[in-house]
């Protein structure tokens, strides 16, 4: 079926009843594939995916895993969750796992969020926010950046109502980059109600060497509210497979292990992040190579008169505004396809050098055309 023809069917009524909260419903918009253009290697930067192959150990587990692929994964997923505990220094009780961090926090919202409840983020973060809290029946309750791009946790604080029932906080922020500080998180929690779960969605961690930085685990620890959400699929490089997971206290825990899709972590997924988890030093030079590739991209776009905020995740964020889509455009003729938000920005991922190269030249061409 053509995509003409997908349309018009899309847009038949139907008498099937289908949820009034579809309509309302913000459509995800994953990265675009690269476009290929005749005598350039394009490059896809759009998706914050890792540039490096699977490590060498880790496609080796995940082969000799495929034989057993006609038998259903482990539901409980129980290898993992206490691997991840031990490497954390937490109960096994307190890790739930999921498809990806976004298959967790989709427990999250679905296991606290009744019909009327609001959840409440900063604007612009994640784009899947706004989708679950939908799908759940809770509104979306969305606090712009301030200033720098960063989140305004004050006002978020003022934007907790008696139907709050969950917290996002984005560090570092997605797709801006910047984190929120250690001292300002333990002000912001001080203000929210104990009733009130507060998400730790750290994505990117493994990127940050902001020295403000929170720790989140200790954070969890001090605050029984608090839940840390952490994902293998940017610094561990497993997006394809899909494997997150949330380090919440026990009752918390125990309700996302209930809500959880059955066999939701599929098995090759736990059999390579488990390998993951034992090839950690490698991972740790990948991790040093593209945070060094990301501070050569900051500072080569600040020479040429950028005003970006200090970067803490493996991409770049170009405040753009209405000219968001123009800069895109020259990006794709160039070869490069970087993701575009509305009017908002451009989000461009650290790649391979040669990638990196490309993305500071156009920047450097567009920076010249517009000076101002």
């Amino acid at each position: 079926m053509t995509d003409d023809l997908a349309a018009e069917a899309a847009a038949r009524p139907t008498p099937v009843h289908l949820r009034d909260a579809l309509a309302a419903l913000p459509a995800y918009t994953p990265g675009r594939p690269a476009t290929v253009r005749e005598g350039l290697v394009a490059y896809k930067i759009s998706s914050n995916e890792n540039p490096y192959p699977p490590l060498p150990s880790v496609l080796e587990a995940v082969r000799d895993a495929a034989a057993g692929m006609n038998r259903y994964p482990d539901m409980a997923v129980t290898a993992l969750t206490e691997a991840i505990a031990a490497r954390l220094g937490v109960p096994a009780a307190r890790i739930s796992t999921g498809p990806g961090s976004v298959g967790v926090l989709d427990q999250l919202v679905r296991a606290t969020c009744d019909n009327g409840d609001e959840v409440v983020f900063a604007w612009r973060s994640f784009e899947a926010y706004p989708i679950l809290a939908t799908l759940a029946g809770a509104r979306p309750v969305m606090v712009p950046l301030a200033p720098g791009d960063r989140h305004d946790l004050d006002a978020m604080a003022e934007a907790v109502t008696d139907r709050t029932r969950l917290v996002l906080v984005c560090t570092p922020n997605n797709p801006t980059g910047t984190t929120v500080g250690a001292a300002e998180l333990e002000a912001f929690l001080a203000r929210v109600p104990r009733d009130v779960l507060v998400v730790i969605d750290e994505a990117y961690l493994e990127f940050v060497d902001a020295p403000d930085a929170p720790d989140a685990l200790a954070v969890h620890e001090a605050h029984p509210n608090v839940v840390v959400l952490r994902t293998f699929s940017k610094a561990y490089g497993l997006a394809g497979l899909r494997v997150g997971y949330a380090v919440a206290h026990e009752p918390v825990a125990a309700a996302l292990r209930k809500s959880a899709l059955p066999f939701g972590v599929n098995s090759l997924a736990q059999v390579a992040a488990l390998a993951s988890l034992d090839a950690t030093d490698e991972l740790e030079v990948r991790v040093k190579e593209l945070v060094a590739e990301r501070e050569r991209v900051l500072a080569a776009l600040r020479e040429q008169g950028w005003d970006v905020p200090d970067q803490q995740a493996n991409f770049v964020w170009f405040g753009l505004g209405e000219d968001t889509a123009a800069f895109a455009a020259v990006c794709d003729e160039a070869g490069l396809t970087v993701r575009p938000y509305g009017t908002d920005g451009v989000r461009a991922t650290i790649a391979e050098p040669e990638a990196n190269d490309r993305l500071v030249e156009v920047a450097g061409r567009w920076r010249s055309a517009r000076p101002s």
